[in-house]
């Protein structure tokens, strides 16, 4: 028996949730088929950031704003199902040239609106106490949040139920139903589901599915860990990472790369990331990752060398060569469309994402164009085709010279 909605979207991770939950209170049908279970890729293998302080001038940054217009605005009535926090970012910087970079960094962001501000090193440690002596100075955003990753999707995904979505477990894409070159619908081992549009929401594994519509979306899994201590008292109270952090995010480079990222949850433990290695879906535990990640922790907050770890994760993120997620109606494959290919900063898009989606889906025109995250821009090949984001590299560019 095969059942027809308006929209099915594959993978049900915090994007595809997302994408279910406004498509659903838009007044489309919906469908979600889930390969596994709902939120066991990377939204439940990650920190839950909502980042405008690590993000380049341009798209990226734009769609972000957007997106955290979202997080405090139209769903602010549902923050405490997921644990939305306001706590504020801080990049500390521990070297002059960092120092000096940072603070031009900080201007070009607030020129785009973001709101940021330097904090001397006396000032850092009023609101940061135990960070290390050895940082200089800082900048504070302000806007800069944090969700639980696995509470966000899952609540999202309920909420989208509850406005009449369907969701189907254990039902892994083996086929993408076409007519002519239309794409109608997707095959699984639950029966054949169509609808008028197909929504590519599979994260890590995004490019497989897009494959099998016959073209090509170049996203590829990138390998990152994340360490959880002991519960403590509250000894780390914002966002706090270091200047290389921002390097990392914006690096192509498959090598592992690890910059320290700690904060504290509402529970207690304190999150410690973070790594990026390009190394396929090999999901061993890299002890080299692990030992970097906990010197780099101890480098930036000292007493973590006396705290105890309970345990790591670590998933795949979903990394496209220039750093833009893929998101829209893909016309190779009329029909199929993509949101995929977030990477690190996928929970905090997700809200953006799924917005403008409905929006395109039901017809209407989305309060941001889709333009410079459009599927094709890659062509058939996977190689980008010639557009650029809007908007100089000003962030990545400052801090590789600051690295050098």
């Amino acid at each position: 028996m095969t059942r027809t909605t308006d929209v099915i979207v594959i993978g049900a991770g915090i994007t595809g949730c997302a994408a279910a939950f406004f498509a659903a209170r838009a007044g489309l049908s919906v469908t979600v088929l889930e390969r596994d279970l709902p939120v066991s890729g990377t939204t439940s293998r990650c920190e839950g950031n909502i980042l405008v302080s690590d993000k380049e001038l341009g798209p990226e940054l734009e769609l972000m704003q957007y997106s955290l217009d979202i997080w405090k605005g139209e769903l602010a009535e549902f923050g405490h199902l997921w644990e939305f926090e306001s706590k504020g970012g801080i990049i500390v910087a521990s070297r002059p040239s960092s120092l000096a970079s940072l603070e031009r960094v900080m201007t070009a962001q607030r020129a785009s609106g973001i709101s940021a501000r330097e904090l001397s090193s006396d000032e850092l440690r009023e609101l940061e106490p135990h960070v290390t002596d050895q940082a200089l100075g800082a900048a504070f955003y302000p806007e800069d949040s944090q969700v639980q990753p696995i509470l966000a999707a899952a609540e999202m995904l309920r909420l989208a139920r509850e406005a009449g979505a369907t969701l189907v477990t254990r039902a892994p894409v083996t086929a993408l139903l076409r007519d002519g070159d239309r794409v109608v619908g997707a095959r699984t081992p639950s029966g054949d589901f169509t609808a008028a549009h197909v929504v590519n929401a599979a994260g890590s594994w995004a490019g497989d599915v897009a494959a099998l519509a016959g073209v090509s979306v170049p996203v590829l899994p990138r390998r990152g860990f994340v360490m959880v201590t002991e519960p403590l008292p509250p000894r780390v109270f914002h966002k706090v990472y270091a200047a290389e952090y921002i390097d990392n995010v914006g690096s192509s480079d498959e090598g592992l790369q690890a910059s320290p990222v700690v904060e504290g949850t509402p529970a207690g433990t304190i999150l410690i990331g973070s790594s990026r290695e390009r190394v396929g879906f090999d999901s061993t535990v890299s002890t080299e990752a692990l030992r970097t990640i906990a010197a780099n922790a101890i480098e930036l907050f000292p007493f973590l060398e006396r705290t105890r770890i309970m345990r790591q994760y670590h998933g795949f993120r979903p990394y496209c060569p220039d750093h833009l997620p893929v998101i829209g109606p893909d016309p190779r494959a009329p029909g199929l469309w993509h949101a995929c290919g977030h990477e690190g900063a996928g929970i905090g898009l997700a809200a953006g994402t799924g917005k403008l989606l409905a929006q395109a889906l039901s017809g209407d025109d989305p309060d941001m164009s889709l333009v410079h995250f459009r599927p094709e821009r890659f062509g058939d090949g996977g190689a980008q085709a010639p557009i650029a984001p809007t908007g100089a590299s000003t962030t990545q560019t400052d801090f590789e010279e600051a690295s050098a």
